[in-house]
């Protein structure tokens, strides 16, 4: 039997009640719980995010290399143009649109506290031949 019931990716913020409704917004999630200095939401998929205080909390670096990637948040899309005018409308920005080579397509951004974030699309690849 499993010590561990659920997995949530906690990332720590001057303002949790902002980026909550920034997340919230972006992945049509519902707020489950929240505190003084924890809010926690949960998306129809299942995915569980929470933003706890820290007054002293100072926003990832990334792309450059001081202070860089302290967590990195991925998100599987279907439109990534649509998706990038959601984020920016709710107060996040591009920090890597550029396109890249391979499989799949990915940009990425940063929500209103500065923590990293990347949208993923995955092209559709052609059935294995013979």
């Amino acid at each position: 039997m499993s010590v561990v019931t659920a997995g949530v990716m906690v990332l720590d913020c001057a303002e949790p009640e902002k980026l909550a409704v920034f997340y919230k917004e972006f992945m049509e999630a519902e707020e489950t719980d929240a505190t003084a200095n924890r809010v926690e939401i949960r998306s129809p998929d299942g995915t569980r995010l929470a933003f706890r205080r820290d007054v002293n909390a100072t926003p990832p670096s990334w792309p450059r290399p001081e202070n860089s990637l302290q967590a990195h948040l991925e998100f599987i899309v279907t439109d990534l143009d649509a998706a990038e005018r959601r984020i920016v409308s709710l107060g996040g920005r591009p920090v890597d649109t550029k396109d890249s080579a391979g499989p799949s397509e990915e940009r990425g951004y940063s929500d209103p506290a500065g923590h990293s974030f990347t949208l993923r699309r995955t092209l559709p690849t052609a059935p294995k031949q013979g």
